[in-house]
């Protein structure tokens, strides 16, 4: 491996580290803010109910590219990206200030100027740093909204559908290429050189066996270990870290960091790869050992 593509490749892990350690303080302002996505955090249904929206909402994307309806997809895509930054400043501000028609303001204020960003500037840097924030934010209120069998179901859930989507029915892979052609901003983007502007080079298309500018990886790949990170940090007592965070949420992150390894190497090979398959194994895995230390200590 050369060092053209290793630096990037480091980049990677980095950027999960960051929205999981995100996802973790951000649950401290999501729960004082009462912001949840699900009432009862032990159903067994929410799983379900999260899977048939996605299938949804993903038949609905692929539909639009079919048609090649752009101006569509972008709108669709950044009113989705306008409110989640509206539930994460929400939950940051009326934590700090209560709920008031000025917290409501500013809410709204941030939402928009952030999305807006995003759309008139997406340089790999905005796209990244926005990213971090978006994913961290998402992390953080699923994970207090799911305990923690519910989200290890949906983990397990997630990572068959993406194996058959990128492998099998190969769906996933046409989605990726129809937000990439628009330069969607719901990716990470790590550059390979210096002088590399995703506005002006873009990626190329995926699987097309050319060199590419960049390296990809979707928010969902980071978005989903971050869940299991929270949620166990969030659902289960015992010692903390600093106070912060406990052993089993511990083992997630070290979990996720050796599934994202397992993903770059097969990453190299040049064709596109599942990500949550071993991300959300690795995760589990390293939440379970972190949870049987914690009740062996």
């Amino acid at each position: 491996m050369d060092v053209k593509n290793l630096i990037p490749l480091l980049a990677m892990p980095l950027l999960l580290l960051t929205v999981e350690i995100g996802a973790v303080l951000l649950s401290l302002p999501v729960k004082a803010s009462g912001i949840v996505a699900f009432e009862d955090p032990g159903s067994l249904e929410n799983p379900v109910i999260f899977i048939g929206i996605l299938l949804v909402f993903t038949a609905f994307l692929l539909i639009l590219i079919k048609y090649d309806m752009k101006k569509v997809i972008a709108a669709v895509i950044g009113l989705s990206l306008f409110f989640t930054f509206v539930y994460i400043f929400a939950a940051l501000i009326y934590a700090a200030m209560g709920v008031s028609d000025l917290a409501n303001i500013m809410v709204l204020v941030l939402s928009v100027l952030a999305t807006a960003l995003l759309y008139k500037y997406p340089e790999w840097y905005v796209i990244d740093a926005l990213g971090v924030l978006i994913g961290a934010g998402v992390a953080s209120i699923f994970g207090v909204s799911l305990d923690v069998l519910p989200v290890v179901i949906l983990l397990l859930l997630l990572a068959v559908y993406d194996a058959i989507s990128v492998y099998k029915t190969k769906h996933m892979i046409t989605l990726a290429e129809g937000v990439i052609d628009l330069k969607t901003p719901i990716l990470f983007v790590i550059p390979k050189r210096r002088d590399y502007s995703f506005i002006k080079d873009g990626i190329g298309k995926l699987g097309d066996g050319g060199e590419r500018a960049a390296f990809i990886i979707g928010m969902g790949d980071l978005i989903m270990p971050s869940i299991l990170v929270v949620s166990a940090n969030v659902f289960l007592k015992g010692w903390r870290l600093g106070g912060l965070i406990n052993i089993p949420a511990l083992g997630a992150i070290l979990g996720s960091l050796a599934g994202l390894s397992v993903l770059l190497y097969f990453v190299m090979s040049g064709k596109p790869q599942a990500g949550l398959p071993p991300l959300n194994g690795g995760t589990i895995l390293g939440f379970l050992a972190g949870w049987a230390v914690m009740t062996w200590v």
